[in-house]
């Protein structure tokens, strides 16, 4: 039997963080450490992220996280500052093949993350005891993975850290995308060991890179290493391995004729070292890994029935058709009121503004966007941003969330929100 790992920086069993009390530790990585631990007010199990980068921090004597030494702790705050900016971005989204958050705070000099514990096991384990599954398997488990993906590509965000650790089947068989890596990229700049940020076969050369353009395309190329360990039974190779000598085509020998051409070419097109030869987005590559096609399907109408007999009262009928509607609409209402009050409590427990506050939000960023956007191009450079606004001059790279070296006014926008709702917080 293998011992049980012993985490150093871990919180002590039987801690309590608020109403949680900490119950076992699921793992540590990188950038922090996962709890188990039970709601006592709810009387339930949650997970909890701890942010904690063993390169850059550790746990003090009297539980705080503090940096290692002087020179990290600009790099520690930053981290910081990206996992509870990206938690709180999270946190806004409902679909039922993404983790969900349900709220997040800071204690002991870091930050905590909770979401829902899920029951199941990680993909990893699954393909240890089912190696090569079907076709067919692997494309109802990836699917519906691929429908929340586009929803998180769609509020321009990332995961940034696919694998098959980061795939959670549930008892039922649904799967869930969990441990989003996004502060890994802030920490990136802080930190010389970039396998403890990145996990090598899994990572495109442009997560090696600060320089690197990140992109749905990176999730992609993640989401096709995970397929090639399926198919293939063994770990993709890494990418700067790739550059010297490039052996991931000779790999899928063993897949061929286990599997359709299509679908490994599409897992091959995924994984191009390129990204502008991968596949743009996800519709792209779904369509062609599911073999999907979007088709319009138009119906000749019937032909019409000549009656020469004495025609039938239409009343009764658009009588029944208008109750019909009134009893929709009446349902629909109701039910839109219980949707608004499921909304409203959702975003006080992830601490968002109420509609008063976005919209009072979103004028006055617009103002302040414009009367900074001296050339009018819709963008933020550095120079329009250094002397007007000092904070996001130097955390321009942690606004700048697609890194293309300007600010858009919905970045702009998304880091007055956080530091309004950081405020509004810590005043509560």
């Amino acid at each position: 039997m293998a011992p049980t790992p012993v985490y150093r920086n871990a919180l002590p069993l039987q801690s309590m963080l608020h109403e949680y009390r900490i119950e076992q530790v699921l793992g540590a990585g990188g950038f922090g450490i996962t709890y188990r631990a039970r709601d006592i007010n709810l009387d339930k199990d949650v997970a909890i992220k701890e942010y904690l980068p063993g390169e850059l921090a550790m746990r003090a004597a009297d539980g705080k996280v503090v940096a290692q030494a002087t020179q990290h702790e600009a790099g520690y705050q930053w981290g910081l500052d990206r996992f509870l900016l990206e938690t709180r971005t999270l946190a806004r989204f409902s679909h039922p093949h993404i983790v969900r958050v349900l709220r997040y705070f800071e204690a002991n000099a870091t930050a905590y993350m909770v979401m829902d514990y899920e029951q199941g096991d990680p993909l990893k384990t699954l393909l240890q005891h089912d190696p090569q599954p079907a076709e067919a398997k692997l494309k109802a488990l990836v699917a519906p993975l691929l429908d929340g993906l586009a929803a998180v590509h769609a509020a321009g965000f990332l995961h940034r850290d696919i694998k098959p650790d980061n795939i959670f089947v549930r008892a039922d068989g649904r799967p869930v995308l969990i441990d989003f890596g996004a502060a890994r990229q802030a920490i990136g700049g802080a930190t010389k060991s970039l396998t403890s940020i990145l996990t090598p076969g899994y990572a495109p050369l442009e997560q090696y890179s600060g320089e690197g353009k990140q992109g749905p395309w990176t999730d992609l190329y993640a989401m096709g290493g995970v397929l090639y360990r399926a198919v293939t039974d063994k770990s993709p190779p890494d990418a700067v391995t790739r550059m010297r000598g490039d052996s991931l085509g000779a790999g899928f020998g063993a897949a061929r004729g286990k599997y359709s051409e299509g679908f490994l070419h599409a897992i091959e097109w995924a994984l191009a070292l390129d990204e502008k030869k991968r596949p743009q987005s996800v519709a792209q590559w779904k369509e062609a890994l599911l073999g999907e096609k979007t088709v319009i399907v138009t119906r000749p109408e019937p032909p019409k029935k000549k009656n020469p007999g004495r025609r039938k009262p239409r009343w009764p009928y658009i009588a029944a058709a208008v109750v019909l509607a009134v009893l929709a609409a009446l349902a629909w209402q109701k039910n839109h009121a219980k949707r608004l009050e499921a909304e409203k409590l959702q975003q006080q427990a992830a601490g968002a503004l109420t509609e008063e506050q976005e919209q009072r939000l979103r004028r006055e960023t617009e103002i302040e966007f414009k009367a900074a956007d001296a050339n009018g191009d819709g963008f933020l450079s550095p120079d329009e941003v250094r002397g007007r606004f000092p904070t996001i001059s130097h955390e321009f790279q942690l606004v700048d969330a697609d890194r293309d070296g300007r600010l858009s006014l919905q970045e702009f926008r998304n880091f007055r929100r956080f530091q309004l709702e950081r405020r509004l917080q810590r005043r509560d």
